[in-house]
């Protein structure tokens, strides 16, 4: 999908139903110009603050199932909310931050709108909600379970000790031991060695 600017008013077409008028709602409130656009392997979105020329900007992910794109793009809203209220003399994702994801998440789970793993994952980030839009595991797990089925795709978790798996840069690698939260990965081509995150997504290789 090519980067393009998505009229607010297509917008619904990447929400969970019912979400549309809500998040439009924000987003006329604060102005802010959303942005669709491909794939990107580090991360699911971004957001860059309103200059004196420019409105408030965020970009998501276009490939992501509807509720992936939702948390993504409450996650992006939230650095809107903390700019806007304390500029950048806050960390990027400090408590204040973290108060305004939460209070965000809150007040679209209060539409009752959302499946009810996927309910009970956000309301569990509600203390403390993560640095990375999607990056708590569990979260993850969950939200994996709304995408289309790939075949021979899988969590790295769900291999076993030694099988080899692909990633999406073509490059493989063969999994070993855990490490404290990550697993320990060896590159077949190079023999370095890496570590991945245990909901990190992989090719199956036979």
């Amino acid at each position: 999908m090519p980067k393009k600017e998505v009229p607010l008013d297509f917008l619904s077409r990447y929400l969970p139903t019912g979400t549309d008028q809500q998040v439009l709602s924000l987003l006329q409130q604060h102005r802010v110009l959303l942005t669709i656009t491909r794939e990107r392997r580090t991360v699911l979105g971004d957001y860059r603050h309103r200059t004196h020329d420019q409105q408030h900007r965020i970009t998501v992910n276009g490939n992501l199932n509807p509720y992936a794109f939702l948390v993504t793009l409450l996650h992006e809203l939230a650095h809107l909310l903390t700019f806007e209220q304390f500029g950048n003399r806050v960390q990027a994702h400090g408590k204040e931050w973290k108060c305004c994801y939460a209070t965000l998440l809150e007040s679209f789970l209060t539409l009752h709108l959302l499946p009810a793993s996927l309910d009970h994952a956000l309301r569990e980030m509600l203390a403390n909600p993560a640095a990375s839009s999607c990056a708590e595991d569990g979260l993850m797990r969950v939200l994996r379970q709304f995408d289309p089925p790939k075949e021979n795709h899988l969590f790295l978790e769900e291999l076993p000790a030694g099988a080899p798996f692909r990633i999406k840069d073509g490059r493989i690698f063969r999994k070993e031991a855990l490490l404290r939260k990550r697993f320990k990965c060896r590159e077949l081509k190079t023999g370095n060695y890496f570590l991945f995150s245990p909901v990190y997504e992989v090719e199956k290789i036979d």
